[in-house]
């Protein structure tokens, strides 16, 4: 299984990180804090941040951790050690996501941190997935086979939520489920991979809190040296 998911092959906007506009991709999920975003003045020098749910990457991780939820429920002891650790893998998948999203507005440096970490998580609990299917004798699918397209298809949809999966995730047999979900990390991980790229590149850009803050104070001088000028 590679990461050729949905969104690697541009099926879901030219990169697949948003379902917002078409195929130009020009607006990303991941640059994108459109809903519940904390605002400033144009002179402020916290931006916009916040709004984790307009992130596809967070959407995905969430299905990820219900579907994680489920698994182990259905098919792993539920005192074992593994249960445990598969789904705070999944939390923290998602958790991460919110805690960098929140923390973008004064710590960019914070952000790409807990955002690597969650990319981090969820490539542990695909090595989880991969065990299972190994020790259990059960074959890994092909990144082309009927079973992963099918999969990739069902994650281009905008609106895709775990109610995309309930029906696979919870009647189907361990090993359709283990690959089910091993695809569905493959997506939120190439996602986070472009989210961090992006994120790097503002950073280059814009720089962090303490020269957004320089920036903000010079800007709100020379306007009001201007107002005084005019007065």
């Amino acid at each position: 299984m590679s990461e050729r998911e949905n969104g690697t092959d541009g099926k879901n906007g030219t990169d697949g990180t948003s379902g917002t506009k078409g195929t130009d991709g020009a607006e990303s999920a991941y640059s994108s804090h459109a809903s519940h975003t904390s605002q400033v003045s144009s002179l402020g020098f916290i931006p916009s941040h916040g709004g984790y749910e307009a992130l596809l990457s967070f959407r995905k991780a969430r299905i990820v951790y219900d579907a994680t939820v489920k698994f182990c429920a259905r098919f792993v002891d539920r005192h074992s050690r593994t249960t445990d650790q598969m789904v705070q893998a999944a939390r923290s998948g998602k958790q991460n996501i919110i805690e960098g999203s929140q923390a973008a507005g004064t710590s960019k440096e914070t952000e790409i941190k807990l955002t690597n970490v969650a990319r981090a998580s969820l490539e542990e609990l695909l090595e989880d997935y991969r065990d299972y299917l190994r020790v259990g004798g059960h074959p890994l699918w092909d990144k082309d086979s009927r079973e992963a397209l099918y999969v990739r298809r069902l994650g281009m949809k905008n609106d895709v939520t775990y109610e995309t999966y309930r029906t696979y995730v919870e009647t189907r047999p361990a090993a359709i489920v283990a690959n089910l979900v091993i695809c569905l990390i493959h997506q939120t991980n190439y996602l986070l991979d472009q989210q961090l790229r992006r994120l790097e590149q503002e950073f280059l850009k814009g720089g962090g809190l303490r020269e957004r803050m320089t920036r903000a104070r010079l800007d709100a001088r020379a306007w009001s040296t201007g107002k005084a000028g005019h007065a």
